[in-house]
């Protein structure tokens, strides 16, 4: 990155690494400096939470706003009933309208966490597209917006030729998702003076055909950002895990297991998430991520403590902390590990230690569970778990069992 921002958000994008690229680096630092801009990222209600996926926009915000700037939350309960087909190989299911709006509800407690709303000049903002596409007629919108778009532009865009070029279908529904989006630009600048769009660098295309759409409709100048497309050290692509999505919401995955998540973080990555997921300085973050050996683990539970207290609050996160060293460090149970609660029904005559392991979630199958234990990976109450036949009775059951996977993942057994 060549260029030197004066301004504070620009500077703090490029300092902490959540700068990929942007439309037009001196004017939106101008305006940036001039005065209070309001920006937004947009989010499909797809699911009833947002990831970890989301969390480095959501920290892009975050700053936004600390720098004096107003960011919109856009809930796309328009865009969901069409979907984006950005770099996906299929076509999204189709939600009904009551799901949307079950999960922007569920978005909204997220995003009330990292943001403040209300009616101040750099407060935040929450909207729904659904305010102008769900009254769109078809044929005024076609004739006004629609004569703008290029098809053959269209089809140079590298989310959709790379699923053209797989040989893959590409419906009219999906293919309408980026004029939708470039329209939601428009829009939010007409009736919010909105100046920039940000995202992920896969919406690219998608912020680029909105610029040109408002430049073309409204003759205003406007911008986009994006940030890079984050995977760890190892390849994988940044919020799944073996269990599956990391979620925001603390009721679809506890405080506990978020902590555990970033305290589980590769040696490697430790610096660069300190300064994409925290708000230490960056000095701290670079002297933390520097660390070797066992103190790197302790960098890894600063990580884990910050992470989660944005989130979840200050108690939550050294609850975690606690439970967590009574497991690790004592060999104790913690309270506060996730729990699979069986009823006697679910028991019968008893249950396979393979199950169980699936069933609370420390691994994906029960082909999963016997390569674990074959491979000497499980452990039942601290002990090592050498026979994935073992029935589990209900006798067994009267105290808590802790279940293992490897060193660092646990889960606790009940009977209800």
């Amino acid at each position: 990155m060549t260029y030197h921002p004066k301004s504070e958000f620009l500077s703090i994008m490029i300092e902490r690494g959540f700068l990929a690229d942007c439309t037009d680096y001196q004017e939106l630092d101008d305006a940036l400096i001039a005065g209070v801009v309001p920006g937004y990222i947009g989010y499909d209600a797809t699911a009833a939470s947002l990831h970890v996926g989301h969390l480095m926009n959501i920290m892009l915000l975050r700053w936004f706003q600390k720098t004096g700037h107003k960011p919109i939350t856009l809930m796309g309960g328009g865009t969901t009933k069409v979907g984006d087909p950005s770099f996906r190989a299929d076509e999204r299911p189709l939600l009904s309208p009551e799901q949307i709006d079950a999960n922007i509800a569920g978005m909204q407690k997220v995003f009330e966490r990292y943001l403040s709303y209300g009616d101040a000049p750099a407060d935040a903002i929450m909207r729904n597209n659904a305010e102008w596409l769900d009254d769109l007629n078809y044929l005024d919108f076609l004739r006004d917006i629609g004569r703008h778009f290029s098809v053959n532009r269209m089809l140079s865009f590298e989310s959709v030729k790379s699923r053209l070029d797989r040989e893959q279908s590409l419906s009219f529904l999906e293919f309408n998702y980026m004029i939708l989006q470039a329209y939601d630009f428009l829009e939010l600048n007409r009736r919010y003076g909105c100046l920039v769009q940000m995202g992920g660098s896969d919406q690219w295309g998608n912020i680029v055909n909105g610029i040109d759409l408002t430049r073309r409709v409204l003759d205003q100048e406007i911008y986009g950002l994006t940030t890079p497309l984050l995977t760890t050290s190892d390849g994988r692509k940044m919020g799944k895990s073996q269990g599956g999505a990391i979620w925001l919401d603390g009721t679809m995955l506890s405080p506990y297991e978020f902590w555990q998540f970033w305290r589980n973080t590769t040696d490697a990555d430790v610096g660069r998430f300190l300064k994409l997921y925290t708000e230490l300085p960056v000095s701290e973050c670079d002297r933390l991520g520097a660390l070797e050996g066992s103190e790197i683990n302790e960098a890894k539970i600063i990580l884990a403590n910050e992470v989660t207290a944005l989130l979840h609050g200050g108690e939550a996160a050294k609850t975690a902390e606690a439970t967590a060293r009574e497991v690790f460090e004592k060999g104790g149970t913690g309270d506060d590990l996730p729990t699979l609660t069986l009823s006697l029904q679910d028991m019968g005559d008893g249950i396979s230690v393979t199950q169980l392991l699936v069933r609370s979630g420390l691994v994906g199958s029960g082909k999963e569970a016997k390569r674990l234990i074959a491979e000497n990976g499980a452990r039942l109450n601290d002990e090592p778990l050498t026979n994935a036949g073992l029935i589990i009775t209900r006798d067994q059951l009267e105290q808590p069992l802790k279940l293992s996977a490897g060193k660092k993942r646990h889960a606790l057994v009940t009977l209800g």
